[in-house]
C-alpha cells in the first residue's frame, strides 16, 4: 500500500505547508495532493510543490473541468511532466453546480457527458497522432458556433505530452464511478470505509467491461482520502472530523440532491445522514456534527492514539492487499502523525 499526503483547501490566506512536504518526501511516501474550490486553485501550489521535492509525485485532487477548457488542463499536465521529470499527476473532476454556476459563472452541464469529452480530447492532445479535432455535447474543437470567426483551425501540441500519463477522477456516485471506470486511470473517493469496498463494486465493474482490454483493479487505482489526527484524548481527535463530514453530507448539495448524503447512506447510515441533513439545513451545524456516528468517523478515519492508528493502518493494508485500494491520500496530519502511519505501512 502506498501513503500520499493531501494538502487540502486554502483558508483566507494560502500557506505553503513546507513541513510536511518535506516530511511526505522524506519517509517514502507516494505522492501530494493539491485542490481547489473557490479560493486557491489546484494548480499553483502543485507547481511550487514540485519545484521544492525531487522524488515525490505531486497531483490535483482535483482541477475542475468546467474552469478550464481540455486543451488548456491538457497544456498545463504537460508542461508540469517536462519541468518535473515526469512526477506530475492530473487529477479531474465536474465539482458542484454551487460552484461551477455561482462563482465560475459557466453552465454545469452534464457532469458524465464532460467527463468522457473531457478525457478523450486530453488523451487526444498527450497523444499528438493527429491534429485535434472533437465534436461532442460539451466541447467542439475548432469551434464553430456562435460567436465564432470560422477561421479555427486544428492544430497538434507543439509540446509532447506523455501518453501514459494518469488521469483520474474525483467521483462517488455510481453512475461516475462507473464512468472514471471506463475512461480514467483511477478515482479518488472523498471518504471510504475499506471494509465496505461493495457500495463500489457494481459501478467498478460496469465501467471496466465497457473498457475492455482487461481492465480491472490491477491496473485501475482507487487512493481514497483519509482525515488524520493523531492524540489521546479519541473525541477530540474525532470532532474536526465530524465537522467535515457534517458539511459534506449536511451542506453540499440540495436537501434533493446531495451525492455525499446519497454516499453516507449507501455506506449503511441512512437514518444518521437525514438526521445530519435536517440539522445542517436548519442552521444547527454543532447538532450536526454530532449527529455524526463514531462508527462512520472510525471507519474512514485515521484518528486517536498512535497505536491507535497503527492498528486501522493495517486494515487499510488488507484492503490494498485485496486491490482494493492503491493509496490511502492522508489529509491534513501532523508530521508526527506521518511518521506513525510511514513506520506502520512499512514506508521506513
Amino acid at each position: 500500500m502506498k501513503v500520499g499526503y493531501v494538502m487540502g483547501y486554502s483558508g483566507a490566506r494560502l500557506k505553503f505547508p513546507k513541513a510536511e512536504v518535506d516530511a511526505a518526501e522524506a519517509l517514502g511516501f507516494d505522492s501530494i495532493w493539491t485542490a481547489e474550490a473557490y479560493g486557491s486553485d489546484a494548480v499553483t501550489p502543485a507547481a511550487w510543490a514540485l519545484a521544492q521535492t525531487k522524488r515525490i509525485k505531486v497531483g490535483t485532487a482535483i482541477m475542475q473541468m468546467p474552469a478550464r477548457t481540455p486543451a488548456c488542463a491538457a497544456m498545463t499536465a504537460m508542461s508540469l511532466q517536462h519541468l518535473s521529470g515526469g512526477r506530475f499527476i492530473m487529477g479531474i473532476g465536474p465539482s458542484g453546480p454551487q460552484v461551477i454556476e455561482g462563482w465560475h459563472g459557466v453552465p454545469y452541464g452534464k457532469p458524465l457527458m464532460r467527463t468522457r469529452e473531457y478525457v478523450s480530447i486530453v488523451r487526444q492532445i498527450l497523444a499528438r497522432e493527429a491534429v485535434l479535432e472533437h465534436t461532442g455535447e460539451h466541447y467542439q474543437v475548432p469551434y464553430y458556433g456562435d460567436g465564432a470567426t470560422g477561421m479555427g483551425k486544428p492544430l497538434k501540441s507543439i509540446l509532447h505530452g506523455d501518453p501514459k500519463m494518469k488521469i483520474y477522477t474525483g467521483t462517488i456516485a455510481p453512475a461516475g464511478v462507473a464512468m472514471s471506470a471506463e475512461v480514467a486511470d483511477g478515482m479518488f473517493p472523498v471518504f471510504m470505509i475499506p471494509e465496505k469496498f461493495d457500495v463500489f463494486e457494481p459501478a467498478l465493474e460496469k465501467g471496466f467491461d465497457r473498457a475492455g482490454g482487461g481492465k480491472d483493479l490491477s491496473n485501475y487505482d482507487i487512493l481514497p482520502f483519509v482525515p488524520t489526527v493523531m492524540g489521546d484524548d479519541l473525541d477530540a481527535c474525532r470532532q474536526p472530523v465530524r465537522e467535515n463530514l457534517a458539511l459534506y453530507i449536511g451542506g453540499m448539495g440540495s436537501r434533493d440532491k446531495n451525492f455525499y448524503n446519497d454516499y453516507a447512506k449507501r455506506l449503511g447510515f441512512e437514518t444518521a445522514a437525514k438526521q445530519i441533513q435536517d440539522l445542517f439545513l436548519t442552521g444547527k451545524r454543532d447538532e450536526a456534527a454530532a449527529a455524526v456516528p463514531d462508527e462512520l468517523v472510525d471507519g474512514m478515519a485515521l484518528v486517536g492514539s498512535a497505536d491507535r492508528i497503527r492498528a486501522r493502518v493495517a486494515d487499510w493494508q488488507a484492503a490494498a492487499g485485496k486491490g482494493h485500494i492503491h493509496s490511502i491520500l492522508l489529509s491534513r496530519p501532523s508530521t508526527d502523525a506521518m511518521k506513525v502511519v510511514a513506520d506502520a505501512a512499512g514506508l521506513t
